[in-house]
């Protein structure tokens, strides 16, 4: 039985674990194609988002038909679950053979729930994308992996929450893009950005202007890539300032990396850190600072003390 201590951040390998990241990555895109469809859309991309729950990933209450539904990702039982405030329950499990299989279960149960929905069916920000459908190539979804993955998200919400709470200006809450497959946090500094340039792979443009209207300073969790092998912590701000790179206070183990142009520190670093959660609140507060310094944000009139559980914050 796996253990169900809080304390822990799970052991992660990208290498050993990439097959079944990159299995929930396409899942979680189809699920979160069913909530973009019945969604108003909502500054930078926020209607779309997916969020950590007590067993997994949640689309939270969507509106349909007067009443709403969910689907949740349950990653201790290993199923995708739907709800709706109608009564009805159904669920489906994780491990299909293809992404077609999947893509195929979700829609017959929510048919089945008379809920019908057409949403798009191809990936977006990945490079040559396979439509859902067809994508019938045999997956490897190992649920011991997909569980430790979720026990880092919790982990990494935790500390996130917390340094979120330490600002008064507009920020983010700590949701998960699907379309990147990571856990983010974003501080604006209230004022407007330059038009940003898109080229994401399968991401219309306007959609990523629409994202970085606003100038901002945006931390997260990625379980890694072709480019980046290893599951890190991320940190970068649009548009860069001057002085950017050259963040003071760095934890052991967090530096700027070139080619993705942006401050990365690995999971590996700070889960073996002698004190995990202050070591990423040090690599979170130092790329912030240097963003905010670098940008000539107003830092007096936009933070404040971290919050505290029933602690009303100081006016």
């Amino acid at each position: 039985m796996v253990s169900d201590d809080q304390s822990d951040w799970p052991l992660l390998s990208y290498q050993a674990e990439h097959e079944t990241f990159e299995a929930l990555h396409l899942m979680t895109q189809i699920v979160g194609k069913v909530r973009l469809a019945l969604t108003p859309w909502i500054n930078h991309s926020w209607q779309v988002t997916l969020y950590l729950s007590a067993v997994g990933l949640s689309t939270g209450a969507i509106p349909y038909g007067g009443g709403a539904f969910d689907l949740e990702f349950d990653l201790i039982r290993h199923r995708l679950t739907l709800r709706t405030s109608a009564g009805h329950r159904d669920e489906i499990p994780l491990g299909a053979p293809s992404i077609a299989d999947f893509h195929a279960a979700v829609v017959e149960m929510l048919g089945k729930a008379g809920i019908d929905v057409a949403f798009d069916g191809k990936p977006n920000e990945v490079p040559d994308a396979v439509p859902f459908a067809r994508d019938d190539r045999p997956r490897r979804y190992d649920p011991d992996a997909a569980y430790r993955l979720w026990r880092a998200w919790l982990r990494t919400d935790e500390v996130f929450t917390r340094f979120r709470s330490a600002f008064l200006g507009k920020v983010s809450p700590v949701h998960f893009f699907w379309g990147s497959f990571d856990l983010a946090v974003t501080r604006f500094s209230g004022r407007p950005a330059p038009l940003h340039p898109g080229g994401v792979p399968n991401l219309p443009d306007d959609v990523a202007q629409e994202a970085y209207s606003h100038e901002v300073s945006s931390a997260g969790f990625w379980s890694g890539g072709p480019d980046a092998p290893f599951p890190l912590f991320y940190s970068y701000a649009y548009p860069e300032p001057p002085g950017f790179r050259d963040a003071k206070g760095l934890p052991e183990g967090a530096s700027f990396h070139e080619g993705m142009g942006e401050y990365v520190m690995s999971y590996e670093a700070v889960r073996t850190a002698a004190d995990p959660d202050a070591a990423l609140l040090q690599f979170l507060q130092a790329t912030y600072a240097a963003a905010a310094d670098g940008g000539g944000w107003d830092r007096r009139a936009l933070e404040c003390e971290i919050g505290r559980p029933g602690v009303v914050r100081p006016f």
